[in-house]
């Protein structure tokens, strides 16, 4: 064999026996490992015991890991907090903070300086950046929340965007204790949606949102009868 490949070998073999050893000091402190071997960890990250880390996790830098969590497959977490009892699945999390009980993804990217509170859900296609979500608050789809507070046991709909960006400046917006926003709604910042207050489906919001008030802003429904078969579009019956 090459000099060289047999010493390439020989660093590789170094790395993986001390990687291997990040991953025992974890296993003898009551991590659980569903496949040792296929988790990368660095020796900077704490992780609490009872935590379940499944395969192809990966660790990285000054993240703190809680009891009793669920890190899933295909996690990446960087520089973050994780609390007690928190489940993240296939979820990127970087420079941001879980709380306890909660729960990230499938498919969910928490960018640098999110913070999400206790017993709240970040769900599949959910982006999170520079923002807030409180306590029992959700986000369960398709959703961006960027530059923005929003308070606890919020409803965010799916497809809700917050709509932080003009071309030149970044606005912040707020959305109250216990408020519910509808599917495919855009927060244009800054607005302020108040506690308790509605945003109807499909509602491009540019005004704030009193407390308690039901925020409509769509065009009323209307039909054209016969346009279909007007426009020679009607599919024949087979």
């Amino acid at each position: 064999m090459d000099s060289s490949i047999q010493t390439l070998l020989e660093e590789e073999q170094k790395r993986e026996d001390a990687r291997m050893q990040v991953t025992l000091k974890h296993l003898a402190a009551g991590v659980i490992f569903v496949d040792r071997k296929a988790v990368y960890i660095d020796d900077t990250v704490e992780i609490g015991p009872g935590t379940t880390i499944w395969p192809g996790a990966i660790l990285e830098g000054k993240t703190v890991i809680g009891k009793d969590c669920v890190i899933g497959p295909g996690c990446r977490i960087r520089d973050s907090i994780i609390e007690d009892g928190a489940d993240l699945q296939n979820a990127v999390v970087l420079e941001s903070s879980v709380g306890k009980g909660t729960k990230v993804g499938p498919f969910a990217y928490l960018r640098p300086g999110s913070k999400v509170g206790a017993n709240a859900k970040v769900g599949d296609f959910v982006e999170i950046k520079n923002s807030t979500l409180g306590d029992g608050s959700k986000a369960s789809h398709l959703t961006y929340i960027g530059d923005s507070d929003v308070g606890e046991n919020v409803n965010l709909g799916c497809g809700v965007v917050f709509v932080n960006y003009d071309g030149s400046k970044k606005y912040r917006s707020t959305v109250g204790d216990g408020a519910f926003v509808g599917c495919n709604v855009n927060l244009v910042s800054p607005v302020n949606v108040g506690e308790g207050a509605y945003v109807a489906a499909g509602t491009t919001v540019t005004e704030d949102v009193p407390p308690g008030a039901l925020c409509v802003g769509r065009q009323k429904q209307k039909h054209v009868d016969g346009w279909v078969e007007k426009r020679g579009i009607l599919k024949k019956k087979k």
